[in-house]
């Protein structure tokens, strides 16, 4: 169903990972121009992957095993996204891209937070159709 509570945490963590990536910098270079994610193949392809396995486990309500799946290896891809920034940030040198830290940096925090929050409303709505066919 639609119309569940996870829907929206992952519709949220969905917009997080495509809108908010495209439009907040994730750091400024030496020069200070911003870096954005959509500058970066790579970091582009990890946004919208995590946006589209959101939008994926939205769809799969009726198989709610999968879409709890889909959420952990979303939660998985957001901490290797966030590794990655981690690594850049504590890297900074005179050579490096990012020479400080742009607000961007926490889109995956956030993505995370709203996934184990829409992972939590999975198990619960699993559980209590399992409590369910116990009395039948």
């Amino acid at each position: 169903m639609l119309q569940r509570i996870q829907t929206i945490y992952l519709l949220l963590a969905a917009g997080a990972s495509a809108g908010l990536s495209v439009f907040l910098p994730y750091g400024l270079n030496q020069e200070g121009i911003e870096l954005y994610a959509k500058e970066e193949l790579f970091l582009l392809a990890m946004f919208t992957g995590s946006a589209a396995l959101s939008l994926i486990a939205i769809f799969l309500f009726k198989n709610r095993q999968l879409q709890f799946v889909l959420g952990r290896i979303n939660i998985l891809l957001n901490f290797i996204l966030l590794g990655v920034f981690v690594y850049w940030s504590l890297t900074v040198s005179g050579e490096t891209k990012v020479s400080e830290k742009g607000i961007g940096m926490i889109i995956p925090v956030i993505s995370i937070v709203l996934l184990v929050m829409a992972n939590k409303a999975i198990k619960k709505d699993e559980n209590l159709v399992k409590s369910v066919d116990r009395l039948r």
